[in-house]
């Protein structure tokens, strides 16, 4: 059945500029940093902490204190009142904040849930964990690196994320060729963001960013992503594959980052009260998750899409933008091969293949994007989709009305 209660304001919703990973916003813890951030976007919307009724939290990277995760952060942006759950689902976190807090929304709707819905990860620095073993040699404890080991070996799949793509890519007859020519387009597309001084981005950026951990002095300026590798055709040429044998290059696949995002999920009369126009019209109308076979990972958005568009009861035909979370752009081809999307038919100003993935609010970032480019259409019908760690991935359809 597809969601029929709601809805996100007309500018309810923010993001950082995301950072490559060892970047400027590196040392942040990304609890504060995302209540910083939350707190300059609620100010500058005139929203007070006030009308909030619940606040779900994403997050996939641990960090410290986290363990107390939503109530923290609910409390850090001035609503202490307030509490929820936080959730971690690999790259599908933001669209199953979304979703969850949809759910709510639907079913509670007579009472006006009002929930503040933040994704926030910083991949560098991420912990370095030791799991005691006292059958270990010596007692000695069992270690994991949490980002890096965790991208580098599926437990259950028994492959790199990396893999994954090169198996959809063998599957599909990808070349390396036709990645990059995916890549560049998208660098060309990002580049249209950035026109104008980059006045797409402006539309829902938080800037600039000061970094300012210790409140003592600023120790260097945020004002648009960092992080983008300039892409020529050219430059694209020289890589060779990663994996011996493979197809996949560092040009054809995204890098980690760091940032956060925050989104308002509502009803309808409230999402107009707290719209910057409330001739602006936005509906949420169906999430959806799907899983594919083991080590396929980029597949798994041909069900999650084929259950979302059902669900919504909307015909692909309809679908007037679309945005992907790309890790590679084996992704976007095999969309290409399963439902005939034309490679120049996604991702307008750019996606994570290009400006990098946080991971936790990589797809909110992405979701934003796409409310803001059905704004500038005139409004219709928008797609997300994205693949997630297991094989898995997670959509969401939503309509634009202009009114």
């Amino acid at each position: 059945m597809p969601l029929e209660n709601t809805y996100i304001p007309y500018g309810g919703y923010w993001s950082t500029p995301f950072v490559k990973w060892q970047g400027n916003f590196a040392n942040l813890h990304p609890i504060k940093f995302a209540a910083d951030i939350a707190n300059q976007a609620l100010s500058e919307r005139k929203i007070s902490p006030d009308v909030f009724t619940n606040l779900y939290f994403g997050m996939t990277v641990p960090s410290p204190n986290c363990f107390y995760g939503a109530p923290w952060l609910a409390g850090l942006i001035g609503a202490e009142g307030i509490t929820g759950p936080v959730f971690s689902q690999a790259c599908a976190t933001s669209a199953r904040v979304v979703g969850s807090a949809a759910s709510v929304v639907e079913t509670e709707s007579d009472t006006g849930p009002t929930i503040l819905c933040i994704t926030a990860d910083r991949t560098s620095n991420g912990p370095h964990l030791i799991y005691p073993n006292p059958f270990g040699p010596g007692g000695r404890g069992d270690s994991e690196d949490w980002v890096w080991d965790n991208f580098n070996r599926d437990p259950f799949g028994g492959t790199a994320m990396l893999q994954t793509g090169e198996n959809v890519a063998k599957e599909f007859n990808i070349s390396t060729a036709e990645q990059h020519e995916v890549a560049l387009m998208r660098y060309s597309q990002y580049e249209q963001a950035l026109a104008d001084d980059a006045a797409f981005h402006k539309r829902y950026m938080v800037t600039p960013v000061e970094i300012n951990p210790t409140k003592r002095k600023v120790l260097a300026t945020v004002t648009d992503d960092e992080g983008v590798f300039p892409t020529t055709a050219e430059g694209l040429a020289r890589l060779k594959p990663v994996m011996r044998d493979g197809t996949v290059t560092f040009g054809g696949q995204t890098f980690p980052a760091d940032g956060n995002a925050g989104m308002i999920i509502t009803t309808r009369d409230k999402a107009r009260e707290l719209s910057r126009d409330a001739g602006i019209e936005i509906q949420l109308l169906a999430f959806a998750e799907g899983r594919t076979e083991k080590a396929h990972m980029p597949k798994a958005n041909g069900p999650a899409v084929h259950r979302v568009l059902e669900k919504a009861g909307v015909a692909l035909a309809d679908i007037k933008a679309i945005k992907t979370h790309n890790p590679f752009a084996v992704n976007d081809c095999y969309l290409n091969r399963e439902f005939g999307i034309a490679l120049e038919g996604m991702n307008n100003y750019g996606c994570s293949l290009i400006w990098g993935h946080p991971q936790g609010p990589t797809g909110m970032r992405l979701i934003i994007e796409l409310i803001e480019e059905l704004v500038l259409l005139g409004g219709g019908y928008g797609l997300f989709t994205g693949c997630a760690a297991g094989d898995t991935a997670a959509a969401v359809v939503l309509e634009v009305k202009m009114g």
